[in-house]
């Protein structure tokens, strides 16, 4: 699973990064501020395309909140699924009209997981070599009060390599030359799925060759007292013998 991610980069440096030429920056009414510790409920960027009203394809960038909620999802109390499997994405009800037509990538430096050590949990920092974009899926719903909101999800596959060591998950991951096939708002036929789907296991096992893993502070478990703005929240510590 993915349940807590660090994004430090700039709104600048993800525009340079994942919109072309003539692209637009959809709604991000302020400033991404570098965060280290992102959990399930918050606010953070994705990328996704839009059709205009021109039928032009605009790749955005925006804030949406971590936590898909499918239209079905009435209760705007409950959090949202923060995760999807890979295995049942294109058909689960909860995420395969999203799958159809709402895809987007999640940027990110790495992502956490924990190891049960010594009676305590072991949070450990996975990352690549430069900045990753897990595939996701995202909602545009109206909540109780009316307005409309944008949710999102991180596709989940098994993992391998660096990550495997940790956690038995991780995020499907695509390089920059798979993000046009992912993030076309086209919608998709029976057919695309399978070619999507099948285009998603292979890159997740090529870019988990270059991840790797290295344990950090435990001052990551709690998120009420941890500054997620605070950059040594990634720095690697020595652990003790067990």
């Amino acid at each position: 699973m993915c349940g807590r991610y660090a994004m430090n980069k700039k709104v600048d440096d993800l525009i340079v990064d994942y919109v072309a030429a003539g692209g637009k920056v959809k709604n991000f009414v302020t400033d991404w501020q570098a965060t280290f510790s992102i959990p399930p409920t918050s606010a953070a960027p994705i990328v996704r395309d839009r059709v205009d009203e021109d039928g032009t394809v605009d790749r955005g960038i925006e804030l949406a909140r971590w936590g898909l909620k499918p239209f079905f999802m009435k209760d705007s109390a409950k959090p949202g699924f923060h995760n999807a499997r890979l295995e049942t994405v294109a058909d689960k009800p909860s995420f395969r009209t999203a799958f159809t037509k709402r895809r987007a990538l999640v940027p990110m430096n790495g992502y956490y997981e924990w190891v049960e050590r010594a009676g305590k949990k072991q949070p450990y920092f996975i990352h690549g070599p430069g900045l990753l974009s897990a595939a996701g899926l995202y909602e545009v719903t109206k909540n109780d009060a009316g307005d409309w909101s944008v949710t999102y999800t991180i596709i989940t596959t098994e993992a391998r390599d660096a990550s495997g060591e940790v956690h038995d998950r991780m995020p499907v991951f695509l390089p920059p030359a798979a993000w046009d096939a992912w993030l076309s708002p086209t919608e998709l036929d029976k057919s695309d799925k399978t070619d999507l789907l099948d285009l998603l296991a292979g890159q997740s096992v090529t870019m988990a060759s270059t991840l790797t893993t290295y344990p950090v502070s435990m001052r990551v478990n709690n998120v009420r007292t941890a500054d997620p703005h605070d950059p040594t929240l990634l720095e690697p510590v020595e652990l003790e013998e067990a």
